[in-house]
């Protein structure tokens, strides 16, 4: 669906040349959620105008949905955005127009009748759960709201490809899972492959088939969320896993349990798929004579299935200590030794 092939884009400014991207390399899936994840000056923003051709590619080739949209202009380029719509950070909504007139307009721009129009509007609508607030304006509607509306104008001329730029980056955390959730169905109900810049791994996390992690304008990491979770390899990467996996206050806990219990050992274990749900506390507890004390843990669900961490103190005979991080080992949980009391 979407091909970039050694793609560059450099910027000339007066103190010199800025290259935003650099030489990248990405296969995006037909009705995949992708995602795109990296810090301020990353090089995200550059990415997503080049997939619908606000930018030309200084170099390489981008194809979107069969166009070669680095290389046309013109008409061909307006009949190729047709299938590549666009969500945004700030929503973009025509202030003066109502919840039904914004989503209608880009149905006028392209001469669908009247008829047409109104129905189409109020399918979307529904799709987008805005029953009700058709006659409202812009002014009137919270930040999730403004989003839905938002999502339902980008849907109008049934795209092939939505791109969403920091989309949810405005909104308070209980509504940015209530517009990724909208995604995720939308997705699911109509095949669309999504594409999602963001800085934030909770997003990724939550709705991404696929991520790919920039710095400096290049792909430093790509692959199955699941994957990147279990196995990050760049510290770019791992910093940003940690958003999402070690509570802040972690390093609080573990000093002041080894305060409390100066013998033992402090073990980070990490569940991937099955693991996550397997009873292994209650088994170490069954099985070896030890104390077990749980410090932080949580379970996340990805689309490619469940990421747990969990840390817990261990405090017994050394022996003993070390037949149980054998066991644990033989339940195909990652284990790291992280705090010797």
């Amino acid at each position: 669906m979407i091909t970039l092939s050694n793609v560059n884009k450099v910027y000339k400014t007066k103190s010199g040349t800025v290259q935003a991207v650099n030489n990248v390399n990405l296969e995006i899936k037909k009705g995949e959620i992708f995602g795109v994840i990296g810090y301020s000056g990353a090089g995200k923003s550059s990415l997503i105008r080049l997939l619908n051709g606000l930018e030309k590619p200084s170099s390489g080739e981008v194809i979107v949905a069969g166009s070669q949209i680095g290389s046309i202009s013109g008409t061909k380029l307006r009949k190729a955005r047709l299938e590549i719509s666009m969500i945004f950070q700030h929503f973009n909504l025509l202030w003066s127009r109502t919840v039904r007139e914004n989503i209608a307009f880009p149905l006028e721009i392209a001469g669908v009748s009247k008829v047409k129009r109104l129905k189409r509007v109020d399918e979307l609508i529904k799709l987008v759960g805005l029953e009700g607030r058709e006659n409202a304006y812009p002014s009137q509607l919270s930040g999730g709201q403004k989003q839905r509306v938002g999502i339902a104008r980008a849907l109008a001329n049934n795209p092939k490809v939505l791109l969403c730029d920091e989309a949810t980056s405005a909104l308070d955390p209980q509504t940015t899972d209530s517009i990724l959730d909208l995604l995720v169905d939308i997705n699911k109900r109509l095949g669309l492959t999504i594409v999602l810049i963001t800085h934030e791994m909770h997003v990724i996390r939550k709705i991404c088939h696929r991520v790919a992690v920039m710095e400096n304008g290049e792909v430093v990491e790509q692959g199955n969320v699941l994957d990147v979770f279990r196995n990050p390899q760049k510290p770019i990467t791992k910093r940003f896993v940690k958003q999402v996996t070690e509570p802040e206050e972690t390093n609080e806990v573990v000093s002041h349990l080894l305060e409390l219990y100066p013998k033992g050992k402090v073990i980070q274990l990490t569940f991937v798929g099955e693991a996550a749900e397997q009873p292994l506390i209650s088994s170490l507890i069954r099985k070896f004579t030890l104390e077990v004390n749980i410090l932080q843990g949580k379970i996340a669900q990805t689309q490619n299935g469940s990421y747990g961490n969990l840390f817990i103190h261990l405090d017994g005979d050394e022996q003993e200590i070390n037949k149980a991080l054998e066991f644990i080992y033989s339940q195909n949980v990652e284990v790291e030794v992280i705090a010797h009391a």
